[in-house]
């Protein structure tokens, strides 16, 4: 397929008058299309754990078939885009992922629904590096772009947060394919705008593609995730547990080494010298796994524990999205003030004090007591993290770099959202698994009935509510206090994960001692606070 001539521009060519802003419009349209889908189905888990018969393990993987299939193709996707046109490949991206969502819709069984989940990833990994990679080509005025990469980067933010809320809209009328069915008719009003306002430019020439580099990095990143997914059900000292985690490392190590030796790596991994951009990435990781993993916990805590409807739990995520929306604008401003190290670190200390916060709730905690500011805390964090750290990703990138950088950029966002979900899930499994069997035991209930209580918290309070009178609300407190106990041990790794990087964007990404040199307008300077030349002399010299 040939683009329309009068579409195309120059590689870089800026945009002139209202259009770019139609086109940002539409590329957050695409983001939303694709970013709803990781936490959309989270308030559709517990219909889905008693219709399809799942357990938790089995819940998680519905959620991360998803991520994982998204993160490890999205250094392709950024590949491809380089080298067929950034447009075409969202256009593709769109079509695929609405075809596979009507497949998800349909589907009969778990296994089914899985499948179907991992194939939406594989198109969503076409569309969000496109997205990136094309703003960053229509803004060329850095203040502007500041403005784009901020409204993006909140973008996906909010997007996280209104999943559940449409979700939860969507199981108050219709079943759970509805989640998916949504899917259509979003990808055509999407792929409609973007072919009116978003103009194509010539692909980047680029080299041949690393088809073992990429192998290697979807094998690594797929054992590490099914490793710690399946620890809680194996057993944590378990040989299918320990090869599986040790595997993952052979793998990803294996990644590393291949791309430092070829001339064509998928991920020039030589940017990880950049300490500016490493810790940026990685802070956005980390802020990502934190909010992923809390909200497939709490979306169970609203409807099992404090028994809140699908659209009620929905609802009450909803301060994500308005605080996000409310502070990323100024996050970035106060970035562009004070630069990106103070703004990103008080970022990851508001989430870890929000996380904080979690730890003083039991199953009796209301919701404007104490979950409604835990949450605002958190989403705030998140708007200080995301805006100013994607704009250190893209500023230390040179242009023909655009589509790998912004793959990078978004790569560190659901590997990060992978793990959390698989790491706090799997740590609520664990504690929750045993303490819900010893209060039980404690309770006299048979062997055969615990053994359901253990496969899903939604599983226990089935369990209690078709008990006996005499005995169900003793079990059904027994679920809930062995799930807040879980939820409780799970949210201190996220403590402990964001204060430890909020103490790492202190120190890392501190400006780097230079010389004086002659002062420059505020306008010669990327809304990051870098400088676009020093940051790629870091880069292409390898030093930090």
């Amino acid at each position: 397929m040939t683009e329309h001539p009068e579409t195309r521009v120059p590689p870089n060519a800026p945009e002139r008058g209202s259009r770019r802003w139609f086109a940002l419009v539409a590329l957050c349209f695409a983001v939303l299309l694709v970013m709803i889908d990781n936490t959309i189905v989270n308030v559709a888990l517990p219909t889905m754990s008693r219709e399809l018969d799942a357990g938790i393990s089995g819940l998680q993987w519905i959620v991360d078939a998803y991520t994982l299939v998204f993160a490890g193709l999205l250094l392709t996707g950024g590949y491809l885009g380089d080298r067929y046109g950034h447009r075409r490949m969202l256009l593709a991206g769109i079509a695929g992922f609405g075809a596979v969502s009507v497949l998800a819709a349909l589907s009969g069984g778990l296994n089914q629904l899985i499948a179907a989940r991992g194939g939406l990833g594989l198109f969503a990994a076409l569309v969000f590096p496109a997205t990136l990679a094309i703003l960053t080509r229509i803004f060329t005025d850095a203040k502007e772009r500041a403005v784009a990469v901020g409204v993006w980067a909140a973008t996906s933010g909010v997007a996280v947060a209104i999943g559940p809320v449409l979700g939860g809209w969507l199981l108050e009328h219709y079943s759970w394919p509805s989640v998916f069915w949504i899917n259509v008719p979003f990808g055509v009003m999407a792929a409609a705008a973007i072919v009116v306002v978003v103009p194509a430019a010539p692909p980047v020439a680029t080299s041949r593609f690393d088809i073992v580099g990429l192998l290697l990095s979807v094998a690594g990143l797929g054992l590490l995730t099914y490793s710690v997914i399946e620890g809680p059900h194996f057993g944590w000292t378990d040989p299918r547990t320990i090869g599986g985690l040790a595997l993952a490392a052979i793998a990803l190590a294996g990644f590393v080494i291949r791309q430092l030796r070829v001339d064509n790596p998928i991920l020039d991994v030589r940017l990880f010298t950049n300490r500016h951009f490493a810790t940026a990435a990685g802070m956005i990781s980390v802020a990502f796994f934190a909010l992923f993993g809390f909200i497939f916990l709490i979306t169970q805590f609203f409807q099992v524990v404090k028994g809140y409807g699908p659209l009620e739990a929905g609802v009450r995520t909803l301060p994500f999205a308005i605080v996000m929306a409310v502070l990323s604008p100024v996050a970035m401003a106060l970035s562009h003030r004070f630069g990106p190290r103070a703004v990103a670190a008080v970022g990851a200390l508001l989430m870890s004090a929000g996380f904080g916060l979690v730890e003083f709730s039991d199953r009796l905690s209301t919701y404007w007591g104490l979950i409604i500011w835990a949450m605002a805390l958190m989403a705030a964090g998140l708007a200080f993290i995301s805006g100013p750290c994607t704009q250190v990703i893209m500023d230390s990138l040179r242009p023909e770099q655009a589509g790998a950088g912004s793959a990078v950029n978004d790569t560190t966002r659901e590997v990060g959202g992978t793990l959390g979900v698989a790491v706090l899930g799997s740590v609520l499994t664990s504690v929750y698994v045993s303490g819900v069997a010893d209060r039980l035991a404690a309770l006299r209930v048979p062997g055969e009935v615990q053994s359901i209580a253990e496969g899903s918290v939604m599983a226990g309070a089935e369990v209690a509510r078709r008990a006996p009178a005499a005995v169900s609300e003793a079990m059904r407190i027994a679920v809930d206090d062995a799930f807040v106990a879980g939820l409780h041990q799970a949210v201190w790794v996220a403590v402990g994960v964001t204060a430890v990087a909020a103490v790492a964007a202190a120190i890392l990404l501190r400006p780097r001692t230079t010389p004086a040199t002659p002062t420059t307008s505020t306008g010669d300077r990327p809304a990051s606070g870098l400088d676009r030349s020093e940051i790629e002399d870091e880069v292409r010299s390898g030093t930090a």
